[in-house]
């Protein structure tokens, strides 16, 4: 089991755990101990991979006990992922490397430079903290379109995004001191929110479900709460959440 655990970079514990989880399904010797086969080494490989999708060890059991399951399409889809991760890596690197010389006084960084590597700084911080959850609540997919159209912004329609954002902070402020989710100012709230939204995502990815349940997310996510509640007052994103939801239905 030690040498099994070490093989795959995982704890004994770890593959203990999987077992109690009906993933893994070891033998056992008269002696009690366990044995792992062939078998077991092939289906642990497909959990790490499947855990490094974003899956959770329940959606995982139950992928495994569905014969529709398409294994090969879930990581064909990572490997695109992956594919774009390392391509939005590949641009912050270099914007390191070139910004590293201009400082040395080796080349001279352009103002397009800059601003490329800001953008890809931006989705690379903007994957690292949200990426996991996104594409597991959303699918790959809309993590990828989102990237892309990030990556693709114009220096004006990054700085539009920008400037909307602050001023969505604003009015949820305001909206949130007149204490109606369905007021007008939350009306207008929600509408800005949405333009944002639709800056951000991908072309033909928005709609009022799939915003709402964004809104539902930001209050079960910490990380959100922390966001729009730091900035606009405690109780801002469960205000932003009921204004959205309210908004959302009637569109």
């Amino acid at each position: 089991m030690g040498s099994l655990a070490k093989l795959a970079g995982v704890t004994v514990r770890a593959l203990h755990h999987y077992e109690d989880e009906g993933l893994l399904h070891p033998e056992r010797t008269a002696s009690g101990y366990r044995r792992y086969g062939a078998a077991d080494v092939e289906r642990l490989q497909q959990i790490l991979l499947l855990r490094s999708c974003g899956l959770s060890l329940g959606a995982i059991r139950d992928a495994f006990a569905d014969d529709r399951f398409d294994f090969r399409a879930v990581l064909t889809d990572h490997l695109a992922t992956l594919r774009a991760r390392q391509k939005e890596l590949e641009t912050l690197m270099g914007t390191v490397e070139k910004t590293i010389a201009s400082l040395e006084g080796r080349c001279t960084m352009t103002d397009k430079e800059r601003f490329e590597g800001m953008k890809a700084r931006a989705i690379a911080e903007n994957e690292e903290h949200y990426g996991a959850e996104v594409r597991r609540r959303h699918g790959d997919a809309a993590m990828d379109a989102a990237n892309e159209r990030m990556a693709g912004m114009t220096e004006a329609e990054w700085n539009d995004a920008k400037a909307l954002e602050a001023a969505i902070l604003e009015q949820l402020v305001q909206a949130k001191a007149t204490g109606d989710p369905t007021g007008e100012a939350a009306r207008e709230l929600c509408a800005m929110h949405a333009r944002w939204l639709q800056m951000h995502w991908g072309e033909g990815t928005y709609s009022p479900a799939a915003h709402a349940a964004l809104a539902e997310g930001y209050v079960a996510d910490p990380r959100f709460t922390a966001y729009y509640d730091g900035s606009a007052g405690e109780g801002a994103t469960a205000f932003l959440r009921d204004a959205l939801v309210a908004w959302c239905a009637e569109q």
